[in-house]
């Protein structure tokens, strides 16, 4: 038997990569042969399962962290020399900040601003930016300052950083920003469709999961809409119900509206360039995984991307998250034929966590012999 081993990030525990290794162990165990394909959906993970899978390397950037301190960020350069594949959550991602430094109202996207220049720097002028598991609820803004577009107040002073700032802004000047960008193709791969503001949108979705309190929820969607309400009138563009323009706390917006990206499925583009395709027409079996199986899943997560291709093409597909959350029953429908959560009656959370890698291969071995009938 061939099975696809194909988890995604489970998110402050495990990368793709170290996912999909321990899964394999089950998978041997089991007698059956693993096809490792790393995968990610714009997030946490992305650089590193697209350079893995192009064979192209690595180079470390020093950037802008959420919060102003320096960090180490990766820049992915494929083997043509002209692409470049980036994550945000790399330069102002969530995993930077610890618990009890999150602060929505102030962090910055200065850093991954700061990454595309490095792409750029590269001579890489087709960029695949990856954005989810972000610090950040700022709109793209630190990030559109660190490429030369200037955010301004009444008094033509640039406006503070993160969304606190964007309550003062009153123009934006993009006469500065970096020439390079009208060259080249900026695609921004994203994980959800939410809007930039409303009650879909980032501030009241995915505020509270950056420690933004109800009052601090509140400003951020006022902060979002004078943004919003300021690139309609400076730059001719509506952003207010952008499919994915709440991604990132408003990035999706923001690199639209600042830099002329495109926005598509981060899922789906990770899987076209795997080839993903091709490989379920070998495949007896897919496992695959994340760190949570819950409604959000089902809209634009990599683990139901890859279950609804395989249900098109007859794969069996398994998944083994971390635990399940409410509206996981749906995902049944969109192609997981089963489901091995590593968190159970037996197992806690905190269980889970630190033996995640042991839980993963017996799970694994689990839905392989099941698969196979052999229990």
């Amino acid at each position: 038997m061939r099975v696809l081993v194909a988890p995604a990030t489970y998110k402050e525990c495990l990368s793709s990569v170290r996912a999909a290794g321990a899964m394999a162990e089950g998978v041997r165990r089991a007698r059956a042969e693993p096809v490792l394909l790393p995968l990610s959906d714009g997030g946490q993970g992305t650089t590193e399962c697209l350079v893995r899978a192009a064979r192209g390397r690595l180079q470390a950037v020093g950037v802008t962290g959420p919060l102003g301190r320096p960090v180490t960020a990766s820049l992915g350069l494929l083997t043509n020399g002209r692409s470049a594949v980036l994550e945000m959550a790399a330069a102002s991602g969530l995993a930077l900040v610890a618990p009890g430094e999150r602060d929505p109202m102030h962090a910055t996207t200065r850093g991954t601003g700061e990454l595309i220049r490095a792409a750029l720097n590269a001579d890489a002028r087709e960029i695949l930016l990856g954005i989810g598991d972000s610090a950040t609820c700022d709109g793209g803004a630190g990030m559109a300052q660190a490429l030369g577009v200037r955010l301004l107040d009444k008094r033509g002073g640039p406006v503070g950083p993160g969304a606190a700032g964007l309550r003062d802004l009153a123009h934006i000047d993009v006469s500065r920003r970096d020439p390079r960008l009208a060259d080249a193709t900026l695609r921004i791969a994203c994980d959800v469709d939410n809007p930039l503001t409303g009650p879909h949108g980032a501030a009241r979705v995915f505020g509270p999961q950056k420690g933004a309190t109800p009052d601090q929820v509140r400003q951020l969607e006022e902060a979002l809409r004078q943004l919003a309400d300021v690139i309609r009138r400076d730059l001719r563009l509506d952003v207010f119900d952008l499919p994915g323009g709440g991604a990132a706390g408003g990035l999706g917006a923001g690199a639209v509206a600042f830099l002329g990206a495109s926005l598509q499925s981060g899922a789906e583009t990770v899987l076209d360039i795997l080839g993903v395709d091709d490989l379920l027409t070998r495949a007896d079996l897919v496992l695959t995984g994340e760190g949570r199986l819950d409604a959000q899943s089902l809209a634009g997560k990599a683990p139901v991307a890859l279950a609804r291709r395989a249900k098109a093409v007859g794969v069996p597909c398994a998944a083994i998250p971390g635990s399940l959350g409410p509206g996981h029953e749906a995902a049944r429908d969109e192609g997981l034929t089963a489901i091995f959560p590593l968190v159970t009656n037996r197992v806690t959370l905190a269980d889970a966590l630190a033996r995640a890698e042991t839980l993963l291969a017996d799970r694994a071995e689990e839905a392989v012999r099941r698969a196979a009938g052999r229990h």
